[in-house]
C-alpha cells in the first residue's frame, strides 16, 4: 500500500479550489473557513497559494518541515508555501528557467512575512559554503535594514509594508545563491510628515530614540522623549509585542553584516535625526513694506542643530524657507514664501530627504549583495507588493489610485500568463484548446495609462499646464474626456444617469476595477503628483558638507542647472510598473494572495465579509473560473496508475505494461464517461471535479475492503507464525529435556562406576598394604633378634673386660698406697731437719719471697696500664715536690695554681692577637685555642674591630670625610642600577675639574658666580635636532647650576635647583643624564636639558645631596631606566639606550631616528 501522498489524503475541505464541486463565493469562503478553523492556512488554485495570516505562531515551518518538502512534487504533499518555493527554486536549478514569486495582499495579510519564508526556504535548501552562506545570511539580513526604514504601525498591521519590494536573487549553474538586486516602488512618503489617527511613522525614528546609547543621542542632538518631536505620533507611539530598542540593535547589526561601514551608518542616523528636527521647526509670519506676509523662523534653535548635523549654514537654508527663485530662461525672479509656503517647502523636504535616504539605502544594499561573477546567472524574482486597497470611508487619495493601477498592471499579467501557461500545457499534452470567457482588464488599464487620454497623462498635463491649476480643473478635464468610458463615473459626469446619485460626491470619481468600484477623492492628487522640491532647498542641501547631501540631491548642483521640470510621481511609477512588467514577462511566474481573516489582528478569527472583500479584488474567484475552464484536474499517468490501480483487477497489485495502457484499461474497468477525460502524452486529464471524487471515493471503500483483507491475511500470517513459533519452540523444549535426562542419566551411571572403581580400588590397596606390613614386620623381627644378639654379646665382653680392669686396680692401688706411706715417712723426716737445722734461711727466704711478690705486682700494674705511666710519675714528682714545699703553702694554694694557669694561658692567648693589622679592610682573626674562650674570642673581635674603625676615622680630615659621605650616598643611589657605577668607587670625587679658581680663563665666569662652586666640569649638551654633542661648562652651587659657553665662558643658562624636579639616566655604562625642569617655571621655557659627562656619577650625587639637606625644597628624584621621556620646547622625546657596536670607539653615540626618538647606543660590556 502506498503512503500518504497527495493532497487527496485525508484533506480539510478542498486543498486545491479547482476541485470544488460547486463554485461560488459561499461554497468557496466555506471551504476557507473549515480550512483556517484547522490551521490549514495554505490553499491551492492549481498553482497559485492562498495564505491566510494566523496571527499567531504554528509548527509548520521548522528544519524537519523544510525536508518534508525538499524535492518533492508540487501536489504530493498537503499545501505549503515551502511546496511553491520549493516547486520555483527546482524549475530555476534543473530546467535553467528564470522564477517569479508574487505576493500580493492588503496590509497585514502576511505578504512580508510570505517573502521571508520563501527566502529562508531557499537559503535552507540551496548549497553550503563560507562563501555561500556569507551571501545568503546578507540576503536575509538586508530584511530589517528595510524593514525599518519602510515599515509602519499602521491600524491594520503592526509591521505594515510602506513600500512595494522587488528582489532578483542570483544563482550560479549549481542553484547556489551569487547575490540580488533589490528595486523598490513608491514609498509612502507622506507618512514622514502626517500619521493617521492610531498610527506611526516609520520604525527606525521610535528604535532610534528608544535603543541608541546616550552618547549617541548627544552626538545626534536627540532626546527620547517621542512628545518633543512634531513628525512622530503621541496616540500608538509604542506597540505591543514590539520592542524598538532590540529592534534597532538588530538593525545595527544586519547593517554590519549586509556591508554598511561605520561611517555611512553614522549618516544615516544623522540623516534620520535631521528629519526629525526639521518637524520641529516652525514658523510665524511678518509683514513687509509691500503689504505681502514673509514667513521667519520661530524658534532657531532646532534649525541650528539640524544645520549642524547636516554642515549648512543656517543663513543659506533659513533663506531658502522664506523666498522661492523661480528661473525662466535668462530671467530669474524671487519671491517670498508665506507661512503657508513655508510649512509645504518644509515637509517637501523632509519627504524627499527620507525617500532619497531610503532609495540611498536600497543601492547601498544592492552593491553589498550584487553577485560579482560576469557569467549568466539564473534569477528568482520575489515580489512583495501593496495588494488591492479600498476604503470604505471614501477616503481613497493618489496612493491608492496609483496602487490598485499597479494592481490591474498585475492582474492582467496574471490572467495573461495563466491563459497561456494552460493553453501551453494543452499543446503539450496534444490536447483540443478551447477559448476561456474571463474578464479582460485591459480596458482598465489603458483608461488609466494611456498616453494621451489616459487618466496619468491627464493628470500630468494638467500639472504642467500654466496658469491656476486646481484638483477641480483636473476633475473637470476627467469630466470632458472620460464621460462615456463604460468604466469611469463621476457626478459631474455627461451621462445624465449619475446626475441623481447621491452616493458619488461633486469632488470624487469612481473606477470600476476588475476587483470592483473604488471612489477615489481627487483632492491632493495634483500637489501629490507633482512632489515639487523647490530649487532653492535643493541647492542648500547640495551646499551641505555632510557625506551624503550631494549624492542624494544632485539637482543642487549651480553648475549643472536643470531648468527642464521634474517628472511627475504618476509618470515615475508608471515607467517603473512597465519595467517591472517587462522583467515579469520574462520569467516564470509563482503567486501567493496573501489573505487577512480579521481587522482585530487576532488568532482563531473569521470574519465572512472582510475575506470575501479580499478574495473579490484579488480575482481568485477569476482565477479558479480560468483554471476550471478546460480541465479541472490533471495528473501523470503514472501517479494516476499507481493511485488508483487497486480499483481494477488488471491493474492490481502490479501493471506490466505502459502506464498510459494501465490508465485506458483503469478508467474503462470503472466505467467513467468518455468526455470525462482526455489523454494527453504525458498526463491524464479530468474535466469535471466530481469525477476525481468519484474515483476517490471509490478508491476509499477499496482500500477499506484492502484493509480488511491486510488485516486477515496478515491476522492468518500472525497465528501461523505463532504456531510455527510454538511448534519450534515444543521441539527445541524437547530436545532439551531429552539432552537433560540423558546427561542425569549419565550423571548417576558415572558415578555408580567410580564408587564402583573406589572400592575395588581400596581392597586392593588394602591387600597390598597388608602384605607389606607382614614383610616389613618380618624385616622388623630379624632386626629386633639380631640387636639382641649383638647385645647379649657386648654385654658379656663388658663383663669380661670390668673384671679384668678391676683386678689391675686393684693392684695399683695397693702399690700406691705403700709408695704414699714410704713418702709420707720420708717427709715427716725432712720436715723435722728443716726445722731444726735451717730456720733462718727459711725466715730470710720468706721475707725476700714477700718483698719479690710486691715488686712482681708493681710491675704487671706497670705492664697492664701503660699509657698511665707519665701520669703516675708526675703524680709521684708532685708527690715528692708536695712533701718537700708543703711547709711554704697555706691552704689555699690549689686556687692560687689554678688562677696562675689561667693567667699564663690568657697571656699567651693575648700575645698572639698582636698579629692583627689596624685596618678596617681586614677581616681575618685568630683562631681561639681553648673552648671556654668562645664569648670572649667573638666578643673581642666585635670591640677591636670598633676599636680600630675609630681609630681609623680619627684620621680624616673634613673635606676627606665629606667626600666619603659623598661616595656612601653615590653607593646607595646607583649600587646594583647602573652599570658605570663599579667603574667610578676607586675614583676620588674632585669637585673642581677646571680648576676654576686657579685658571685666569675662567675670571670672567667665576666672577659671574657669586657662590662657591661644588663643582665644575666640562658635559656635552645633546643636541636635539642630530644628536650630536656641543662641549659646555657645568658649574653647581647650592642654589643653582650654570651652564656655559666652553670657549668664551659667557652663561647659556642659570637654573635654581627648586627648579630641578628630577634626573634620569641609563642602567648602562654611558654617561647620559637628563635634567627635567618643572613645568611653567621661567627656566623650561627652552625644555630640559640632555647632557653627557665622564663624572656622571658625582654630578649627580652632589646634585641629590645638595637637595636632601636643602630644608627649603624638595628632594630630587633620580629615575634609572633605559627609556624616559624629554621635553624639548612643546615637544617630548623619547631617549632610548641599546646595546650594540659604536661607530666612535668605546664611547656611546647619540642617533636621531625621527622626531619623537632619539637612540644611544652603548658599547657591550666586556
Amino acid at each position: 500500500m502506498e503512503v500518504k501522498m497527495s493532497l487527496l489524503d485525508n484533506m480539510i475541505g478542498v486543498g486545491d479550489m479547482v476541485l470544488l464541486e460547486t463554485l461560488n463565493e459561499d461554497s468557496f469562503i466555506e471551504n476557507l473557513r473549515k480550512r483556517f478553523d484547522h490551521n490549514e492556512i495554505y490553499t491551492y488554485i492549481g498553482s497559485v497559494v492562498i495564505s491566510i495570516n494566523p496571527y499567531r505562531s504554528l509548527p509548520i515551518y521548522t528544519p524537519q518541515k523544510v525536508e518534508e518538502y525538499r524535492n518533492r512534487n508540487f501536489y504530493e504533499l498537503s499545501p505549503h508555501i515551502y511546496a511553491l518555493a520549493d516547486e520555483a527554486y527546482r524549475s530555476l536549478r534543473d530546467q535553467d528557467k528564470d522564477q517569479c514569486i508574487l505576493i500580493t495582499g492588503e496590509s497585514g495579510a502576511g505578504k512580508t512575512e510570505a517573502s521571508k519564508l520563501v527566502m529562508s526556504y531557499v537559503a535552507a535548501v540551496c548549497g553550503k559554503g563560507q562563501e555561500v552562506n556569507k551571501v545568503k545570511e546578507q540576503l536575509l539580513q538586508s530584511n530589517p535594514v528595510l524593514e525599518a526604514f519602510g515599515n509602519a504601525k499602521t491600524v491594520r498591521n503592526d509591521n505594515s509594508s510602506r513600500f512595494g519590494k522587488y528582489m532578483d536573487i542570483e544563482f550560479d549553474f549549481k542553484g547556489d545563491p551569487l547575490g540580488g538586486v533589490i528595486s523598490n516602488y513608491l514609498l509612502e512618503k507622506s507618512r514622514v510628515c502626517k500619521q493617521p489617527r492610531g498610527e506611526r511613522n516609520f520604525h527606525i525614528f521610535y528604535q532610534l530614540l528608544s535603543g541608541a546609547s546616550d552618547d549617541t543621542l548627544m552626538k545626534l542632538k536627540l532626546d527620547r522623549d517621542f512628545s518633543k518631536y512634531n513628525y512622530l505620533s503621541l496616540d500608538s507611539a509604542t506597540v505591543n509585542g514590539l520592542d524598538d530598542a532590540a529592534s534597532f540593535r538588530t538593525v545595527r547589526n544586519a547593517m554590519q553584516i549586509v556591508g554598511f561601514m561605520e561611517d555611512e551608518v553614522q549618516s544615516v542616523l544623522e540623516l534620520v535625526a535631521a528629519v526629525l528636527k526639521l518637524g520641529n521647526i516652525e514658523f510665524k509670519p511678518e509683514s513687509r513694506v509691500n503689504g505681502f506676509d514673509e514667513s521667519r523662523v520661530k524658534d532657531k534653535n532646532d534649525l541650528k542643530e539640524m544645520c549642524e548635523l547636516l554642515g549648512i549654514e543656517q543663513s543659506v537654508l533659513e533663506r531658502a524657507f522664506s523666498y522661492r527663485t523661480v528661473e525662466a530662461k535668462m530671467e530669474k525672479m524671487s519671491t517670498t514664501l508665506n507661512v503657508a509656503q513655508a510649512y509645504y517647502a518644509r515637509d517637501a523636504l523632509a519627504k524627499n530627504l527620507y525617500s532619497r535616504l531610503f532609495s540611498w539605502l536600497i543601492t547601498r544594499i544592492n552593491e553589498s549583495i550584487k553577485a560579482q561573477a560576469k557569467t549568466r546567472h539564473k534569477v528568482m524574482g520575489v515580489l512583495d507588493i501593496y495588494g488591492f486597497e479600498i476604503f470604505e470611508d471614501g477616503d481613497n487619495s493618489f496612493e491608492q489610485f496609483i496602487i490598485n493601477y499597479c494592481n490591474e498592471k498585475l492582474q492582467q499579467i496574471f490572467i495573461e500568463l495563466t491563459l497561456r501557461e494552460e493553453q501551453e500545457e494543452y499543446i503539450r499534452e496534444d490536447i483540443e484548446w478551447t477559448n476561456i470567457e474571463y474578464f479582460n482588464n485591459a480596458i482598465i488599464c489603458e483608461l488609466i495609462e494611456k498616453n494621451q487620454n489616459g487618466i496619468l497623462a491627464m493628470l500630468d498635463e494638467e500639472c504642467l499646464r500654466p496658469g491656476t491649476v486646481t484638483d477641480d480643473t483636473f476633475l473637470d478635464k476627467l469630466n470632458t474626456i472620460c464621460a462615456e468610458h463604460q468604466h469611469f463615473e463621476s457626478r459631474l459626469s455627461k451621462n445624465s444617469k449619475f446626475l441623481t446619485d447621491h452616493s458619488l460626491p461633486h469632488s470624487c470619481f469612481r473606477i470600476q476595477h476588475y476587483a470592483g468600484k473604488v471612489l477615489y477623492r481627487v483632492e491632493g492628487f495634483v500637489d501629490k503628483n507633482n512632489d515639487l522640491l523647490y530649487r532653492d532647498l535643493s541647492q542648500a542641501m547640495y551646499k551641505a558638507t555632510h557625506s551624503l547631501m550631494r549624492e542624494l540631491f544632485p539637482e543642487g548642483n549651480p553648475a549643472k542647472v536643470n531648468l527642464k521640470r521634474p517628472p511627475t510621481a504618476g509618470f515615475q511609477f508608471k515607467a517603473s510598473v512597465g519595467v517591472l512588467m517587462r522583467n515579469l514577462q520574462t520569467k516564470n511566474p509563482n503567486y501567493i494572495r496573501c489573505i487577512k481573516p480579521n481587522d482585530k489582528k487576532a488568532a482563531h478569527i473569521f470574519t465572512d465579509s472582510l475575506v470575501c472583500h479580499q478574495v473579490r479584488y484579488l480575482g481568485l474567484m477569476e482565477n479558479v473560473r480560468v483554471r476550471r475552464a478546460g480541465y479541472a484536474f490533471r495528473q501523470l499517468y503514472e501517479s494516476c496508475l499507481k493511485r488508483y490501480k487497486m480499483l481494477c483487477k488488471k491493474t492490481w497489485p502490479q501493471w506490466r505494461g505502459p502506464a498510459r495502457d494501465g490508465v485506458e484499461v483503469l478508467l474503462t474497468d470503472c466505467s467513467v464517461p468518455s468526455e470525462e477525460f482526455a489523454y494527453g502524452r504525458s498526463k491524464i486529464f479530468i474535466r469535471n471535479p466530481r469525477t476525481l471524487f468519484t474515483l476517490e471515493e471509490r478508491r476509499r471503500a477499496c482500500l477499506e475492503d484492502l484493509a480488511t483483507l491486510i488485516q486477515k491475511i496478515y491476522r492468518g500470517w500472525k497465528s501461523r507464525t505463532h504456531f510455527l513459533l510454538l511448534k519450534k519452540s515444543q521441539v527445541v523444549v524437547a530436545a532439551w529435556y531429552r539432552r537433560y535426562a540423558q546427561q542425569n542419566k549419565y550423571q548417576k551411571i558415572k558415578s555408580a562406576t567410580l564408587v564402583m572403581q573406589s572400592f575395588i580400588r581400596g581392597w586392593k590397596a588394602r591387600n597390598i598394604l597388608r602384605q607389606l606390613k607382614y614383610e616389613m614386620r618380618c624385616k622388623e623381627a630379624v632386626t629386633t633378634i639380631a640387636a639382641y644378639w649383638h647385645g647379649n654379646q657386648a654385654r658379656m665382653e663388658l663383663r669380661r673386660l670390668k673384671t679384668e680392669a678391676r683386678n689391675k686396680r686393684a693392684v695399683s692401688v695397693i702399690w700406691a698406697y705403700w709408695q704414699g706411706t714410704k713418702a709420707r715417712r720420708e717427709l715427716r723426716h725432712l720436715k723435722k731437719e728443716a726445722q731444726e737445722k735451717h730456720a733462718v734461711s727459711v725466715i730470710w727466704a720468706g721475707w725476700q719471697g714477700t718483698k719479690a711478690r710486691r715488686e712482681l705486682r708493681s710491675l704487671k700494674e706497670e705492664a697492664r696500664r701503660k699509657h698511665a705511666v707519665a701520669v703516675i710519675w708526675a703524680y709521684w714528682l708532685g708527690l715528692q715536690v708536695r712533701r718537700e714545699y708543703r711547709k711554704f703553702f697555706r691552704a689555699n694554694a690549689g686556687k692560687k695554681i689554678y688562677d696562675f694557669t689561667i693567667q699564663r694561658i690568657m697571656q699567651k692567648y693575648f700575645l698572639g692577637l698582636k698579629t692583627t693589622t689596624m685596618s678596617p679592610m681586614d677581616n681575618t682573626w685568630p683562631a681561639r685555642p681553648y673552648g671556654f674562650l668562645e664569648g670572649a674570642h667573638t666578643e673581642l673581635r666585635r670591640i677591636f674591630h670598633l676599636w680600630r674603625c675609630k681609630k681609623y676615622r680619627g684620621q680624616f680630615t673634613e673635606e676627606k670625610k665629606a667626600v666619603y659621605e659623598e661616595k656612601l650616598e653615590a653607593s646607595e643611589i646607583f649600587k646594583d642600577k647602573k652599570a658605570l657605577y663599579p667603574s667610578s668607587v676607586s675614583q676620588p670625587f674632585k669637585g673642581d675639574y677646571l680648576e676654576i679658581q686657579k685658571n685666569p680663563k675662567y675670571q670672567k665666569l667665576k666672577s659671574a658666580v657669586e657662590e662657591k662652586v661644588l663643582l665644575a666640569d666640562l658635559v656635552n649638551k645633546i643636541n636635539r635636532a642630530n644628536g650630536k654633542g656641543s662641549p659646555r661648562l657645568f658649574l653647581l652651587t647650592k642654589s643653582n647650576f650654570v651652564l656655559a659657553d666652553q670657549k668664551t665662558g659667557q652663561v647659556k643658562a642659570s637654573v635654581p635647583l627648586p627648579d630641578l624636579t628630577s634626573v634620569s639616566v641609563s642602567t648602562q655604562s654611558d654617561g647620559f643624564f637628563a635634567l627635567k625642569l618643572k613645568e611653567g617655571s621661567a627656566s623650561a621655557s627652552k625644555g630640559d636639558f640632555l647632557l653627557s659627562s665622564e663624572h656622571l656619577i658625582e654630578i649627580i650625587t652632589k646634585l641629590h645631596r645638595i637637595g636632601t639637606t636643602a630644608a627649603d625644597r624638595d628632594q630630587i628624584n633620580i629615575d634609572i631606566s633605559d627609556e624616559f621621556l624629554v621635553q624639548f620646547k612643546q615637544d617630548k622625546v623619547c631617549v632610548k639606550f641599546i646595546q650594540g657596536g659604536p661607530k666612535n670607539g668605546n664611547s656611546a653615540a647619540c642617533k636621531r631616528k625621527n622626531n619623537r626618538l632619539l637612540e644611544v647606543s652603548v658599547p657591550s660590556s666586556p
